[in-house]
């Protein structure tokens, strides 16, 4: 079947802005974390409590969420970088993992609430929506990189794969399923999702968070699935399909648990209505 239209791929993964190149990647990794701190600010000032808080707790967490992106990344895929060890630091070529994001900000989310005495799971409430945005842009370093595809295709929306990048096996194939799309739209399909359950139900302390996870690790397995890279396996089916698999389980039990035994939110400080509340040290000196 000829092929009738299909995605084309950029030549390289470095962006002109004026005279400065940039690497798309780490251009679209800056404004994902950027648009995922900004929505869990708007989130956590509407739960009554104040900014200065969240900006000092934000910067740990973000380094946090990095540093262990790029840990589990080359931990999970080390013959990478059995040749050249100082690759592990080029983490503008890509090799970025959510669940070391999702590990390492944890950590540091844990860490940070202990210092700052705030409860962990409304940080994590107010956290889990900014993921899903970051995720559905941060998705599109895949495409500036040519990375992380899927199969072959010969659908209107193959994206075309130069020679160079395609993996073994797949040489004279030129089109592939454009996974980082897929994701990147379920993302913002799960983004309303959530928002919308919120909205509707009223959630207790940390659903949210399960809410997440279960929804995106549940896609994410057939995402993985799809994608042809080479990448470590485990009776024959990919490490992170394997972690997906796990965590969205987990994830489902957990959230059932929570509604049966988890803390409320006091009555008027989850934002159902949109409407963004005074954080606690003004309400207090508008009271006075």
């Amino acid at each position: 079947m000829p092929l009738v239209a299909s995605i084309p791929s950029p030549d390289n993964g470095v962006v002109d802005i004026g005279p400065i190149p940039v690497h798309a990647y780490g251009l679209l990794l800056a404004i994902s974390v950027l648009v995922a701190a900004w929505i869990a600010e708007r989130r956590w000032l509407a739960r009554g409590f104040d900014r200065k808080t969240f900006n000092d707790m934000a910067i740990w967490i973000v380094v946090g969420g990095v540093v262990g992106a790029r840990v589990y990344h080359v931990i999970s895929d080390y013959q990478l970088f059995t040749d050249d060890w100082l690759r592990a630091f080029q983490i503008w070529k890509g090799g970025l993992s959510i669940w070391g994001v999702l590990a390492g900000g944890a950590i540091a989310v844990f860490v940070m609430t202990r210092i700052k005495h705030v409860d962990t799971l409304v940080l994590f409430d107010c956290i889990a929506p900014g993921l899903l945005a970051a995720q559905a842009i941060g998705r599109w370093g895949n495409y500036f990189n040519q990375e992380l595809f899927g199969g072959p295709t010969n659908l209107p929306w193959g994206l075309e794969i130069s020679p160079a990048k395609r993996p073994p096996g797949f040489l004279d194939v030129s089109t592939f399923h454009p996974t980082f799309l897929y994701e990147s739209l379920y993302c913002l399909f799960l983004l309303g999702l959530v928002l919308l359950v919120e909205r509707r139900f009223r959630l207790r302390k940390g659903q949210m968070l399960a809410l997440y996870l279960a929804t995106y690790t549940f896609g994410r397995f057939f995402f993985e699935n799809l994608r042809v890279d080479p990448a470590n396996e485990i009776f024959g089916i990919r490490v992170n399909s394997w972690v997906s698999a796990i965590v969205c389980i987990g994830a489902v039990a957990w959230f059932v648990w929570l509604g049966r035994h988890g803390s409320e939110y006091p009555p008027g400080t989850v934002p159902a209505d949109g409407v963004t509340r005074p954080p606690r040290e003004e309400a207090a000196a508008t009271n006075e």
